[in-house]
C-alpha cells in the first residue's frame, strides 16, 4: 500500500512569482487610478463645502432678518429712527451699525422695512379672525452671494428673505 499525500493548502496553489517584465507593466498604475478619481471627489468635496457655506450665509441672513422684525415689532410704526435701527440690525447684528458686516457684500440698502405707517395698505388694520392686528416686515433684497468656488457652485443672487409680524404696539 501506498501512503497518501500530506494535503496543505499550499500545495494546490503555488505562490506566483512575477517575473520582472511583469512589475514593471504594472508600475503607476496605482498613481493612474488616482489621478482618475481624484477629480471627481475634489469636486464632491468642494461643492459640498461650498453648497454648505452658501446655506450658512443664507440661515444667517434669515435670523437676521427676523431679529430686525422683532424690533420693528416692539415700536410703534413711522419712527424713522427705529427703522434705521432695524436696518443696522439685519446688516450688522446691532442696532448702531458698529462692527462688521454678517456677510459680505450686505448693505442697509438692501434691507426694505414695511410697517402700518409705511406701508398702509398692506401692514395697517388688516382682519383676522378676533379683530384687527397691525404688521411689520424686514426684508433682505437681491444679496448677491459670491461663490470660492466658482468651477463647482457660480455665484448667485438669493431670493428676497422676509420676515412679517404682527405689531405688539
Amino acid at each position: 500500500m501506498s501512503a497518501a499525500p500530506a494535503f496543505t493548502a499550499f500545495t494546490a496553489f503555488p505562490p506566483r512569482s512575477r517575473n520582472a517584465a511583469g512589475r514593471r507593466a504594472l508600475r503607476g498604475v496605482a498613481a493612474v487610478e488616482l489621478a482618475l478619481l481624484m477629480s471627481p471627489l475634489l469636486l464632491l468635496v468642494f461643492g459640498a463645502s461650498e453648497l454648505g457655506r452658501a446655506v450658512f450665509s443664507y440661515n444667517m441672513l434669515d435670523k437676521s432678518v427676523r431679529d430686525a422684525a422683532r424690533h420693528l415689532s416692539q415700536h410703534g410704526p413711522g419712527d424713522t429712527i427705529i427703522a434705521a435701527e432695524a436696518r443696522c440690525l439685519a446688516v450688522y447684528g446691532t442696532t448702531d451699525c458698529s462692527g462688521s458686516v454678517l456677510a459680505p457684500g450686505l448693505t442697509t440698502a438692501m434691507v426694505a422695512i414695511c410697517d402700518a405707517s409705511l406701508c398702509p395698505s398692506t401692514h395697517a388694520n388688516q382682519l383676522t379672525g378676533s379683530g384687527t392686528v397691525n404688521l411689520v416686515s424686514a426684508s433682505i433684497q437681491n444679496y448677491p452671494y459670491r461663490s470660492v468656488v466658482k468651477f463647482v457652485i457660480p455665484d448667485m443672487n438669493f431670493n428676497t428673505i422676509a420676515v412679517t409680524m404682527r405689531a405688539q404696539l
